[in-house]
């Protein structure tokens, strides 16, 4: 059994009891809409309980619909966002909060961090660098998503990857790991010499990577 509201079908899950005097009415995370009825209860009986009731079930819905929103929070560039859900298309993003379409599912939340990281991370490359205190070959930069790194350069190569899910820390934190890379192309270690050219180019790498590690 389903049941149409708008341009939306929710299922209707039963389940008869003999035990049951009365018929309940609730709407799960899931948003299905469970009835538990005694076990004599007609399905016609169901159904003129549903449309009597399709005020109540809209509420209930749009409540379970609301928690769920607040839940699905994401971050961006250190911020937490209310993913909202509308039937509009296209993304937009507000002050505290990620407007959606309706289908927009994890994916498309991927694909978005992609193409927010490839300009981002790119102009912070770019000053960074062009910051540095030392003179270095400009390296070709790759993003990817890493489970263990934040950051990785390879010497041989010229060539600075950075974890995708920096799109989600504070801009001081990736500033902090591309300074960190950059400098592995004069010390390709972590030696005494390594960590004062970080510090030269980031006087505060002791805070952030304790922020970074906190979270």
């Amino acid at each position: 059994m389903k049941l149409k509201l708008g341009e939306d079908i929710y299922d209707i899950c039963i389940t008869k009891k003999i035990s049951n005097k009365n018929t309940y009415l609730r709407v799960k995370d899931d948003l299905k809409i469970y009835i538990t009825t005694n076990t004599f209860t007609s399905n016609k009986e169901i159904e003129n309980i549903i449309l009597k009731n399709q005020d109540a079930i809209k509420k209930m819905i749009t409540k379970v619909t609301n928690k769920k929103n607040k839940q699905m929070g994401f971050f961006y560039l250190g911020k937490k966002y209310d993913i909202i859900k509308t039937s509009n298309s296209g993304i937009a993003l507000g002050q505290e909060k990620f407007f959606v379409n309706k289908d927009f599912n994890d994916n498309d939340l991927e694909k978005w961090y992609k193409k927010e990281a490839l300009k981002i991370f790119q102009e912070r490359f770019e000053i960074c660098y062009n910051n540095f205190t030392e003179k270095i070959p400009y390296p070709s930069l790759t993003i990817r998503k890493m489970k263990t790194r934040w950051g990785v350069c390879n010497t041989r190569n010229k060539r600075v990857t950075l974890n995708l899910e920096l799109i989600k820390k504070p801009v001081f934190c990736l500033d902090y790991v591309i300074i960190h890379e950059l400098s592995h192309l004069i010390h390709p270690n972590h030696s005494k010499e390594f960590w004062l050219l970080v510090e030269d180019n980031c006087k505060d790498y002791k805070q952030i990577r304790k922020i970074m590690k906190e979270d």
